[in-house]
């Protein structure tokens, strides 16, 4: 066999693999989005926390637990909103699902309170599902000089210390009977760079890094620990996007996907746009799309200031938004 032949022959089977391996990834992938069959959740314990319960992504997970049989620690910071949302899941699924409440302010709570609370009102029941869902971000996109200290210090107490004292609170329960479900609700911000909310995207990060490592520590106990990773939700924290089926869901559209991954992977990505928007995303040169984000958000930014100023308001941070752009 001459070289030529031979140098063809390996490039030839090369590329065959390499196809293989593709179509494999993809059939794989359509196996876990569509037919992969979710986990019988009740088998973790009767009962499912959720925290950051009473709108968004929150509400609709306890609603879609509430369809799977199980009883909801609703865990929230207005007694009111808190109340509201127990009368719709008694009305949907009358005396099927039993529900409590923690009435709580994360923000306003240090660690050592959080652990108190929790662990007073799981005393007694049988935890087997935690979601730790509470967040918030910035009120809007703002260079990180600009984030008032007040901002900052509620960003991280919400979206770390909230998840990781509530962790810490309902972990010894789960241990006590070796199984248990636990879920984060990330943010894409954790997969590549988001300028203009830094801070916010370095809490989402703790989550995913979080999630990951003490999934490893728990795993031979029974206790299955991910994070999920939305990207754009039509909710009250993304301003102005509606919901689309094929860009943006809708709280209740995640939340069907995500219970479909309790239970699986680490960290994943539940909703199967979402899935091919970061696959696209991911194969993206990253200094293109490191300068894509950032115009975006600068973008929106100047949107907003040229808002405000139409309305005759004011915003701290338009010395470094031209809007003349």
């Amino acid at each position: 066999m001459e070289l030529q032949d031979f140098v063809l022959i390996a490039a030839t089977s090369l590329g065959l693999l390499s196809l293989c391996k593709a179509l494999i990834n993809f059939l794989k992938w359509v196996w876990v989005m569509f037919f992969r069959p979710a986990k019988n959740l009740k088998e973790y314990g009767s009962w499912a926390m959720i925290t950051g319960s009473t709108d968004g992504i929150g509400k609709a997970l306890a609603f879609e637990l509430g369809s799977k049989g199980l009883n909801l620690l609703l865990v929230g910071r207005s007694p009111s909103k808190l109340e509201a949302t127990s009368k719709e899941i008694n009305q949907k699924y009358g005396r099927k699902v039993e529900t409590k409440s923690i009435v709580i302010d994360f923000a306003k709570s240090s660690g050592e309170e959080i652990c108190k609370m929790i662990e007073g009102g799981i005393r007694g029941l049988d935890v087997g599902i935690l979601v730790n869902n509470a967040g918030m971000a910035y009120p809007y996109v703002m260079y990180f000089h600009e984030v008032e200290l007040e901002v900052m210090e509620s960003l991280v107490k919400v979206n770390i210390d909230a998840a990781t004292w509530v962790t810490r609170a309902v972990l010894p329960g789960m241990l006590k009977k070796k199984k248990g479900a636990i879920i984060n609700i990330g943010s894409a911000t954790s997969l590549f760079s988001y300028p203009l909310g830094a801070v916010y995207a370095a809490t989402k990060a703790y989550l995913a890094m979080f999630s990951r490592c003490i999934g490893l520590e728990y795993r031979q106990q029974g206790i299955d620990i991910q994070c999920q990773i939305p990207l754009f939700v039509a909710t009250k924290m993304v301003k102005g996007l509606k919901a689309s089926p094929m860009l943006v869901p809708s709280p209740e559209m995640y939340s069907k996907a995500s219970i479909r991954w309790i239970g699986y992977e680490h960290i994943c990505v539940p909703y199967w746009m979402h899935s091919v928007q970061w696959f696209i995303m991911h194969g993206l040169p990253d200094a293109l799309l490191d300068w894509c984000v950032f115009h975006y958000f600068l973008n929106v930014g100047k949107k907003r200031l040229k808002k405000l100023m139409m309305m005759g308001g004011c915003m701290k941070q338009s010395k470094l938004f031209d809007v003349s752009v």
